[in-house]
């Protein structure tokens, strides 16, 4: 490449020898980082008579590392459904205990030599007052959902196995040998079908209720003079009972109840089914979303036996663990963090790609699906299928229509 009186001749080992006009101090040439995406290209740099080929040129002398594009994604395509835990394993923890230690012993040495603060809200007993709106929402939320679903199972069949606790949702239940009930063996894994409930698909959980979250823990003699509450409403009273002033300075929202069953009507016509599926999504949505912000600033407590929850600090010294081996640890609980699927469980069932078709068959298990309870109950109403369960839903998976055309999937 030759410069002279402001022209330059550019050699190619394939292109002949031409002159093109170059301005050393030219302002109106841009390169481009993408050269050939697109033809449309050539037209970006049509006032100058640069061509294609020497702009490719140039760029991959002057440019040191090529850009590349990259597009991320929250949620993967496809993920692995939850594992099931038998009773004789134990829940793994949240965070390593091995990290567990090893931040504690670096809390400790960054401590050392340093005067005891006074800790922040909720540790020193006082709520934080920024969170009680967060508290109402999620409790309304929770009693929005339910509502909604009291009426959405008047027109979803949902159906709950009379010998073990899995559910499905669809016209009839699935033909998967998964009992583990009573007398399954009997059955050889069938269940039996009969019609859910609400709690059934939304689990309720209670918790003892603490009236000093920096008084001594619950003893075991006590558990029966102790209420215990849903963990909604515990969250609730944590953030709102314990205020040093009578009057919280945030106005209180009010809590809404829940409609009794007699009261219950089915949704009319499509357009209903569909706006209460929409409005119970959101509300499931909005009520983990909270939970999950509320369990940040107050700490939550799982037994990694059974499923018993505790909202405080420390898990109570009640004596009612029966999971597996209780005898050995005195009928005491193994206390560790919760995660949000402790305090709110999902309930995955099975979901049916066609409602109005051929029901599931027992040989294609492999190519269906999976989400929750309540989001297969509001997607069979006519909701939207949320970002959030289509990894674990499997929708871009092909489903073979006969088993002699699965065997021949590689």
């Amino acid at each position: 490449m030759d410069l002279c009186h402001g022209r330059m001749t550019v050699f190619h080992p394939r292109v002949e020898a031409f002159m093109v006009s170059y301005c050393p101090r030219s302002q109106f040439l841009e390169f481009n980082l993408y050269p050939r995406l697109s033809w449309l290209d050539s037209f970006q740099h049509r006032g100058s008579k640069l061509r294609l080929e020497l702009n490719s040129v140039i760029t991959s002398r002057m440019l040191q590392q090529p850009h590349a594009l990259v597009i991320a994604n929250e949620y993967p395509q496809n993920a692995d459904f939850p594992r099931n835990y038998s009773r004789k394993e134990k829940k793994p923890f949240p965070v390593p205990i091995v990290e567990l230690r090893r931040a504690a012993r670096e809390r400790l040495k960054n401590r050392k030599g340093r005067p005891k603060g006074q800790a922040p809200p909720p540790k020193n007993g006082v709520v934080v007052k920024s969170l009680i709106p967060l508290a109402y929402d999620v409790f309304n939320a929770r009693i929005i959902m339910i509502n909604n679903l009291k009426k959405l199972l008047k027109v979803v069949p949902v159906h709950a196995c009379g010998w073990c606790n899995e559910i499905h949702v669809g016209p009839v239940g699935h033909p998967f040998k998964s009992c583990k009930g009573k007398y399954a063996t009997l059955r050889k894994g069938l269940h039996e079908w009969t019609n859910a409930t609400i709690e059934d698909v939304f689990v309720p959980i209670e918790a003892y209720h603490l009236f000093d979250r920096l008084g001594k823990r619950i003893p075991h003699e006590e558990r029966f003079s102790i209420p215990e509450f849903l963990l909604k409403s515990e969250f609730v009273d944590a953030d709102e009972s314990d205020l040093p002033d009578p009057v919280p300075e945030v106005p209180g929202k009010p809590l809404l109840t829940e409609i009794p069953n007699s009261e219950i009507k089915a949704p009319s016509n499509g357009e209903e089914i569909k706006f209460l599926a929409e409005e119970t999504v959101r509300a499931w949505e909005k009520m983990r979303k909270g939970a999950k912000r509320l369990m940040k600033m107050y700490p939550v407590r799982v037994c990694g036996y059974c499923p018993e929850v505790h909202v405080g600090p420390s898990g109570h010294k009640a004596q009612n663990c029966g999971a597996h081996k209780h005898q050995q640890r005195n009928g005491q609980h193994g206390w560790q963090a919760a995660v949000l699927d402790d305090l709110i469980t999902p309930r995955y069932v099975w979901h049916v790609p066609d409602v109005n078709g051929s029901p599931l068959q027992r040989e294609l298990r492999n190519f269906y699906g999976q989400a929750p309870a309540i989001v297969e109950i509001c997607i069979q109403a006519g909701a939207n299928v949320p970002e959030e369960y289509k990894s674990t839903m499997r929708l871009d998976i092909g489903i073979p229509s006969s088993v002699r055309e699965a065997e021949m999937v590689v």
